[in-house]
């Protein structure tokens, strides 16, 4: 409708500039009118004026509700009484757009608080920072962890923890680490994960950080208490028939509450009583080796880390492997990918961890005449060296894999119980993880990630 009317107008003015111009000619070319001729000339000229000024109006609107736009001014007002039908229909479609505009902008402001609302009350405190460095948002949990009450940039964790404000500045997308602070209120341990996001072409990180410390402390105490309850029934197992054949031997030597004579010891009292303080040396021993079991566990030495060819060490363990106890019933495929994959790590205990879960391997498909077990070695999606044991077994129950790691646990009669548990020790002293997984009836798969 609006544009309608500007073409009209225009139009209009556009015919009657040509209707002079075509009179101006006539009367010069044609009459040698020269004096008449002013006439059609400044008619021409005051509707050349009078265009411009048109046109200059609706522009100096339009340029006006740009200009409020821009600067995001909703007080911008457009008359709609004037004389004019052209400015009048202008204004108020100007009018119109200006309260649809400034609806969308009281919706995302809306949708803005609410969404700043949802981070404050949000269980993890969360701050997004650009490529300089420059801190944009951060919510009220991630200000009262690092105990400041303003963050503008992350140069500012470098004054509570060198250590974080390099993790933070380090840190890649989609990757989480674990730092320990120690702030005057005491000492946290930070899960921090990363992501990153466009916004208006700018390229910017979110952190989110989250102190595990209480969980971490949860699953210690969880721990220590599963391990006192192994300790407890081992220890039991062991003291409680050397109590009871103790209490057996002295009732050979005690009558009524007084020694026996020399006299009424015979040579079978004797044979009795050798047997047993042999089955009570038996039982210490047996108690000696559990302690020195846990000694293993808590005394791990620290690796000695040197670059070595994977291959090579899986070839070691092949052949070892062909000593193991059902090794020549079990079909051994082992490969390497790429085969120049090298590994910064101590290649001995690496080599104890292999050895402990190919030998696990091995006893665990005792039954299986189709027994098979893979050592592979490659690269996963993130970029990091795993090399993974898996064999066709009977598998583990999801009861008995929450209990595999813990030391002194084991469902085999000659067993320990602390292999996985070193092994997994081992590779988190390498900064990486041991994880399980299974399906029973099907497999069972230990990943060693670096």
């Amino acid at each position: 409708m609006i544009s309608k009317s500007i073409y009209v107008n225009i139009l209009i003015r556009v015919l009657l500039l040509l209707a002079g111009s075509l009179f101006l000619g006539w009367l010069i070319f044609h009459r040698q009118a020269y004096v008449f001729a002013i006439i059609p000339s400044l008619f021409i000229l005051g509707v050349t004026i009078n265009l411009i000024y048109f046109l200059n109006r609706i522009n100096r609107r339009i340029f006006y509700f740009f200009d409020a736009i821009k600067n995001e001014d909703s007080t911008l007002r457009f008359p709609n009484n004037v004389n004019n039908k052209v400015i009048n229909d202008l204004n108020q479609s100007l009018q119109k757009v200006n309260a649809q505009i400034q609806q969308i902008y009281l919706e995302n402001r809306k949708q803005e608080q609410y969404f700043q609302a949802l981070l404050e009350h949000a269980a993890t405190g969360m701050f997004t920072f650009n490529e300089k460095g420059f801190i944009l948002h951060s919510n009220k949990l991630a200000r009262q962890l690092f105990d400041m009450d303003v963050l503008t940039h992350i140069n500012q964790l470098d004054r509570i923890d060198p250590k974080l404000y390099q993790t933070i500045k380090e840190i890649q997308p989609t990757e989480q680490r674990l730092v320990t602070l120690h702030l005057k209120s005491g000492v946290i341990q930070l899960l921090i994960k990363s992501n990153s996001f466009i916004s208006e072409n700018n390229s910017l990180m979110l952190i989110s950080v989250h102190d595990i410390k209480n969980q971490l402390d949860e699953k210690e105490l969880e721990s220590w208490r599963k391990l006192i309850r192994v300790m407890m029934h081992e220890i039991m197992n062991s003291i409680t028939p050397v109590t009871s054949l103790s209490e057996s031997l002295a009732g050979y030597f005690y009558k009524n509450g007084a020694m026996v004579s020399p006299e009424d010891i015979t040579v079978k009292t004797i044979e009795t009583t050798i047997r047993g303080l042999e089955v009570i040396r038996e039982q210490g021993k047996g108690l000696i080796n559990f302690v020195e079991s846990y000694r293993k566990i808590t005394r791990l030495p620290a690796p000695e880390k040197k670059v070595f060819q994977v291959k090579n060490l899986i070839d070691h363990i092949r052949i070892l492997s062909s000593s193991f106890e059902n090794a020549d019933r079990i079909e051994f495929s082992c490969n390497v990918t790429p085969s120049e994959l090298e590994l910064h790590a101590d290649e001995k205990q690496i080599s104890q961890v292999l050895i402990n879960l190919v030998k696990n391997a091995c006893q665990a498909n005792e039954g299986n005449e189709n027994a098979k077990i893979q050592i592979e070695a490659t690269v996963n999606e993130a970029g990091r060296a795993t090399i993974s044991v898996t064999d066709n077994g009977p598998g583990i129950s999801d009861e008995l894999m929450d209990k595999i790691f813990i030391p002194f646990f084991t469902t085999k009669d000659n067993g320990s119980g602390i292999g996985l548990s070193i092994s997994r020790q081992i590779m988190q002293l390498h900064g990486g993880s041991l994880k399980m997984s299974s399906v029973p009836g099907k497999y069972t798969s230990a990943v060693l990630e670096f």
